[in-house]
């Protein structure tokens, strides 16, 4: 889910109605019907279930099919409709940041470190693999879209960097033609762990190349006021 459907996701909440279902349902310890909905809040049933199907069309909630009454076979009666959260997560930011990534990425490394691999060794490991394991879960769309018909490096790793929020902007600058990353991720806690947190993007984005098999492109840190720290350059 890109950016804009998640922002239209969250913006489906700005009904009140809307906003005191959702808050309703995801406030129960299992999944309601519409009629028990409707009652909770004092709306009529056909209002409610406009809203709820709502919600599930925007992606923040589910919906399930259960007999209430317990009973199967003839007689027991159609299933009732459910609603419950969903279990995916949705979330905005602006510039978009990607703490779970760098998350994911300190875990693995402090998992291994903890087997006996130097820290630094078992960062730089674990962000090359994630990686390529983000090269290699591009979907075929996007890389179609960004190559149509040929073998472009730059365009194929465009894509899939502004998928992952790091808004990469083609051109030249005072070191030659490059990718520039205008925005970092992982911003706050670059800010605040500089070394350790742009060693790992250096490495996850060295990974990402690999994986992409772009063979003329090659991650570089340059520490920049205002942008990511590393910048993708031609190999010498």
């Amino acid at each position: 889910m890109d950016i804009t459907a998640r922002a239209s996701s969250i913006g489906a909440l700005a009904d009140e109605t809307r906003q005191a279902l959702y808050e309703h349902v995801v406030g129960q310890p299992d999944a309601v019907t519409r009629e028990a909905a409707a009652t909770a809040l004092g709306v009529p049933v056909h209002m409610a279930r406009f809203h709820l199907d709502k919600l599930v069309e925007a992606g923040l909630l589910e919906t399930e099919f259960r007999r209430l009454s317990g009973r199967s076979g003839p007689g027991a009666g159609r299933p009732s409709k459910l609603y419950r959260r969903a279990a995916s997560t949705v979330s905005v930011s602006l510039p978009e940041r990607r703490y779970d990534l760098v998350g994911h990425v300190l875990a693995g490394a402090i998992e291994r470190a903890s087997e006996g691999m130097p820290l630094r060794d078992a960062l730089a490991e674990v962000a090359h693999e994630e990686g390529r394991a983000i090269a290699a879960s591009a979907t075929a769309t996007a890389a179609a879209a960004a190559s149509p018909g040929d073998d472009d490096e730059s365009a194929r790793l465009t894509a899939v960097l502004t998928a992952h929020g790091y808004e990469p902007r083609s051109g030249s600058d005072e070191g030659g033609d490059a990718v520039i990353l205008a925005n970092c991720p992982f911003d706050s806690l670059a800010r605040d762990h500089t070394e350790l947190i742009c060693s790992a993007n250096l490495s996850l984005l060295g990974g990402v190349l690999d994986g992409l098999g772009c063979t003329r492109l090659s991650a570089h840190g340059e520490p920049h006021t205002g942008r990511c720290c590393v910048a993708i350059r031609p190999r010498p």
